[in-house]
């Protein structure tokens, strides 16, 4: 019987064991896309207490805690912060078979040393050992540091003015925190009233008055080209699904004026504005050679109750089911015609649907980039041991696995690194199984090269940062 996170924790064959311990271990983390906040990472915070580092935002642990009958008061409310993680070390025991269980003491493990099971019984002690020193030695900085990151990068809003990022360009320290482009709100036109509630914030940002549709392009230029100056490499877009309607200049032009004037739209006006804001998007990326990122499938918001209370990023999210296929090929056929299709990452959320996007974004590799065209890494809810084995073997069976770019954590916590190990013994331990069945060569440098490219230096060379 193998132990609980020993040291191969995951591994199963001697190759796998080799692979991860001399190749993938010690590798750098390039981590292309989180929610952490610039501003503490510029001010280098110190957490008072490990609640404040890792429940704060959360909402995996959030989702968890309200699944094992924990009073929202607990959770979100004004509770204190240790009987906020008092109520979470109840939970602990109840997230086996869940990746919370694994990352719990992983990041445990990892940045405190700490081999205990989080439990009712050991939570006062856990508490207090890793606030003391969260409060001691672990500003934020220097779990980076711990973590051996080299490249982070934030998501932003388009109308943000950077000011942190500014600053730790100004720094020239050894990790780089880049901004990603964001640009979400700039196309959420179906409230009228919130749409034009941006635009003047917009407007505000960049001194343009944004009265036309050719005014609002120059916005978000303006935007882009801000952003650029600043290292951003890459946009993101958390949709549905893609939008990808025909639709003529003349009517843009139009469907913004009624939309600026006030007036609400129709679900086919706004669908069309929705696609010419994607189009648009993307040839900005392309002029500049950023990478253009989907994260595709999730219905958000579900509970009116939590959002009434909480706002959206609150635990109330799941996995969608909308078409895909026929606007994803509509959108990227498009911006492949006319030659402005920039690199491109897609995530699916929806796991019926890792087949249908793998194969969709090869038909646009065009030969000018090894691996151009990316089935991003497991996503959200598929961010598991299955969905992981499931996201790298259908790239795998569709695609080359050896031009991926690799994990992400797309975390709000400063302690989620672990992940990037979890992803990283789960790879080694496939390739390692395909080589001990003999469906895979015995050479253990090549293979060992090209597990250190998906860990690190495919995303190195992509986005050239």
């Amino acid at each position: 019987m193998k132990t609980f996170l020993d040291e191969n924790f995951l591994l199963f064959t001697p190759t796998a064991e080799e692979l991860f311990h001399r190749y993938a271990e010690k590798m750098p983390i390039l981590d292309y896309h989180n929610h952490l906040p610039p501003d503490q990472i510029a001010q280098n915070i110190t957490f008072e207490n490990i609640t404040q580092a890792w429940l704060k935002g959360d909402h995996y642990k959030w989702r968890a805690m309200r699944a094992n009958g924990i009073d929202e008061h607990f959770i979100t409310g004004s509770a204190s912060d240790f009987e906020k993680f008092e109520k979470w070390a109840q939970t602990v025991p109840h997230t086996l078979g869940n990746p919370l269980y694994h990352w719990t003491h992983l990041e445990l493990k990892r940045l405190f040393g700490i081999n205990d099971l989080l439990t009712p019984a050991s939570a006062k002690s856990i508490y207090e050992e890793t606030s003391q020193r969260l409060r001691k030695d672990l500003p934020v900085k220097k779990i980076l540091d711990h973590f051996n990151v080299k490249v982070l990068c934030t998501t932003d809003d388009p109308i943000d003015q950077l000011d942190f990022h500014r600053q730790l360009t100004a720094e020239k320290t050894d990790i780089k925190v880049l901004p990603t482009f964001r640009p979400d709100k700039a196309m959420m036109v179906e409230k009228a009233a919130d749409f034009n509630q941006y635009l003047d914030s917009l407007q505000a940002a960049t001194n343009i008055e944004i009265n036309s549709w050719n005014k609002f392009c120059e916005a978000v230029r303006n935007r882009h080209d801000f952003f650029d100056g600043l290292g951003c490499r890459l946009s993101d877009h958390g949709l549905e699904t893609f939008y990808a309607e025909d639709h003529k200049e003349s009517e843009i032009v139009a469907i913004f004026s009624k939309a600026r004037s006030g007036k609400d739209l129709e679900l086919p006006d706004i669908l069309k504005f929705k696609s010419a804001c994607l189009i648009e998007f993307a040839r900005l990326d392309a002029a500049r050679n950023w990478t253009q990122q989907f994260h595709i499938g999730a219905i958000r918001n579900n509970s009116t109750r939590l959002y009434k209370l909480l706002g959206a990023d609150s635990g109330a999210d799941s996995v969608g089911d909308f078409a895909v296929a026929r606007p994803m090929s509509r959108f990227l056929d498009k911006l492949d015609k006319e030659n402005t299709l920039p690199k491109t990452i897609v995530y699916n959320l929806n796991p019926a649907w890792n087949e249908v996007f793998a194969t969709m974004i090869s038909n646009f590799n065009d030969g000018s980039v090894p691996g151009k065209m990316q089935f991003g890494g497991a996503w959200w809810f598929l961010d598991q041991k299955d969905g992981i084995e499931a996201q790298l073997k259908t790239l795998s069976n569709m695609g080359l696995l050896s031009r991926f770019v690799g994990m992400l954590t797309d975390s709000r916590s400063f302690l989620s690194f672990p992940r990037h190990e979890y992803f990283r013994r789960i790879l080694c331990n496939l390739i390692g199984r395909d080589v001990e069945n003999g469906e895979l060569p015995n050479d253990i440098k090549w293979l060992g090269q090209t597990v250190q490219n998906i860990c690190f230096h495919n995303a190195e060379r992509y986005f050239q940062f």
